[in-house]
């Protein structure tokens, strides 16, 4: 451990681990497989960072969020460590140099996205890489149970037949049914996983229910009565464009984000929210994730989400720093009709699904038994246009395509910039250029860019646009140029849907949609549904306490924070027993007489119960 703390401090400039963290690190260190169950905010990062730096290899970080994989990679570059990221919208040609990087350079981490691992070229590199550990972010997504279940998941155990590594999984959103799973689903048949859960509670996240139709003046109430930063979740793209308008009219900084965004745009927005330029953000569930923004003072919810899971996870971005903040849930009757008929169009009919595979092959020209290992770009808009269907049925169609196993379906992939030089390297020492910055552009493309005479390669804007001086806009005007006078062939940089098929295309009849796994899936979903409405109709139980409880925490106490608690004076009788056990550790020896004297003493500031809410502690076994 004072390695691991010497690393902590060099790199992160910590002196001391969170809780929990320390015994996962030394379960990690110690060589054991380790499941790690820790809140939204909890740090679960630095579970397998730190150990990765203390150990001789790379360490192999499996994630679907591919704004997060950026997002870390970034981080740890910024903190003088090497990390390479894999994942949808890298071509072939990009994805086998990152691999060759982390086989044979000296980088410390590789983030691959879970579609990637069962390649062929994946596993050519990983037979020979010094791997580390194998560590498993948002681990849930292994589990059918869980609420983000992706098959993909399920290739990670092929990797420890390759590899011997220890295992660190990590998840926020683990039932005790889930947790269990995750552990069979990736032990490697020796047993010895070890699963650390530290307690889900916010004591200084207060989370706020209420049923009400003026959902829009609540929002204003709490944007003007809680200072800081914060954000709003809505279901639909139009409703965030709307409710931020609605915002900005009234004085309040505000502005919206969703995967309908350009990459540019949504990159600024985040990071004009992370700076406080932008104080209030209202979006979709596409925002947020791996966002390492501590100060959120509020977590707004105006439509019920799908499940107890996405909603802690969500509401926990809040407060990380610590300090008091609020997750609040508006809500309706309007919003569990409307939640019931998402149910309804996420689960399409087997028979429209079906369809739905053969016209997406149709559509690109793709014969039968041919097909397999395609990359598309998919254009949902399009396509829908070009059938006249409904756009939120094709897209839960192809994600079930994606849940049985006929492909790969990424909504958010940012193809980089790509370069080839188009004339002989003697033609190019004779080519008049126009410009006197596009022969030095060429000349920083041809030192840094191996290949690039041969076949197109991916480049980074930022780094050559910082090496001559000028902007990305100004140096993509510059390859353009190029283009123009046909020294270059110039695919600029996008932002797509990216579709990848696993097989070759099937005949009607014969494409398995495994109706059982269907069935077990949509009955997952409605159950989730039912909590997630149950807990904001109930009016009896702490709010703290019931999602707790969902996440099998049985032994929680009341909040004293919440709308229930502080509604029904459970708040007074919370303190109190907090200030009970307070006194009672700092006088290990007091009698009961001298507690209830103690209790009776106004000075102290106890409610006029306070003796019985003392025998109540002794009678449950509390103290």
């Amino acid at each position: 451990m004072p390695r691991a703390i010497e690393i902590l401090k060099e790199y992160w400039g910590y002196d001391s681990f969170r809780p929990m963290q320390q015994e996962i690190i030394d379960e990690a260190l110690s060589g054991h497989d380790v499941l790690a169950i820790l809140p939204t905010g909890g740090g679960k990062s630095i579970c397998f960072q730190v150990p990765a730096m203390a150990r001789e290899g790379i360490a192999i970080v499996i994630t679907p969020l591919i704004a997060l994989m950026k997002d870390q990679v970034q981080n740890l570059e910024a903190r003088g460590i090497k990390a390479l990221a894999v994942h949808a919208g890298m071509g072939r040609r990009e994805i086998d140099l990152a691999l060759n990087n982390a086989a044979y350079g000296d980088f410390k981490f590789l983030y691959v996205s879970p579609e990637r691992i069962g390649t062929s070229l994946f596993k050519s590199y990983l037979e020979v890489m010094k791997v580390s550990y194998i560590v498993v972010d948002e681990a849930h997504c292994i589990s059918q149970w869980g609420y983000d279940f992706r098959p993909n998941y399920l290739k990670i155990s092929n990797i420890r037949k390759i590899v011997k590594a220890p295992v660190i999984a990590l998840t926020a959103t683990a039932t005790p049914q889930v947790a269990q799973d995750i552990i069979q689903k990736l032990s490697d048949g020796k047993g010895g996983f070890t699963m650390l859960r530290s307690g889900f509670e916010r004591p200084n996240l207060s989370y706020i229910v209420r049923q009400c139709e003026d959902k829009s003046g609540q929002i204003l109430d709490i944007c003007r009565g809680v200072p800081g930063s914060g954000i709003i979740y809505l279901r639909h793209r139009r409703k965030c464009e709307e409710v931020a308008a609605f915002l900005q009219a009234n004085g309040i900084s505000a502005s919206f984000y969703h995967a309908g965004l350009g990459a540019e745009t949504r990159n600024q927005r985040q990071a004009d929210w992370k700076s406080g330029q932008i104080r209030v953000m209202v979006c979709t569930n596409a925002f947020g994730m791996g966002i390492d923004k501590p100060d959120v003072r509020f977590v707004v919810h105006m439509s019920l989400p799908d499940s107890p899971e996405a909603y802690f996870q969500e509401a926990g971005r809040a407060g990380r720093d610590g300090r008091r903040s609020y997750a609040v849930l508006l809500w309706n009757e309007s919003d569990v009709r409307g939640l019931r008929q998402v149910l309804e169009c996420s689960f399409p009919s087997l028979e429209y699904i079906a369809d739905i595979y053969q016209k997406l092959h149709i559509f690109y020209g793709i014969q039968y038994e041919s097909g397999e290992g395609r990359t598309l770009k998919f254009d949902i808009d399009e396509f829908c246009g070009h059938y006249k269907l409904q756009r939120p049925l094709v897209h839960y169609a192809i994600k079930y395509l994606e849940r049985s196993e006929h492909l790969s379906y990424t909504e958010d992939a940012d193809i980089s910039t790509q370069v080839k030089i188009s004339v002989s390297r003697e033609a190019l020492y004779e080519t008049e250029l126009p410009d006197p910055q596009m022969v030095e552009l060429l000349e920083i493309l041809m030192r840094s860019h191996a290949g690039i005479f041969s076949f197109a390669v991916p480049v980074d804007e930022e780094r050559i646009a910082s090496k001559m001086g000028t902007t990305i806009p100004g140096l993509r005007q510059l390859l353009y140029r190029l283009s123009l006078e046909h020294v270059i062939r110039y695919i600029p940089a996008d932002h797509s849907t990216i579709i990848f098929l696993y097989h070759n295309r099937l005949e009607p009849g014969n494409v398995n949609l495994q109706k059982e796994k269907y069935e077990f899936l949509k009955g997952n979903a409605v159950k989730r549904a039912d909590a997630i409405i149950r807990y904001a109709s109930d009016t009896g139980t702490c709010r703290s306490r019931a999602l707790l409880a969902y996440f099998g925490q049985e032994d929680s106490e009341d909040c004293g924070n919440c709308d229930i608690c502080r509604s029904s004076g459970k708040a007074v009788k919370a303190s109190a027993r907090r200030q009970i056990r307070a006194y009672l550790e700092a006088h290990p020896g007091a009698s009961a007489a001298d507690v209830a004297a103690w209790c009776l003493n106004p000075a102290n500031g106890l409610p006029k119960d306070a003796v019985a809410i003392y025998r109540s502690m002794l009678d449950e076994g509390e103290i």
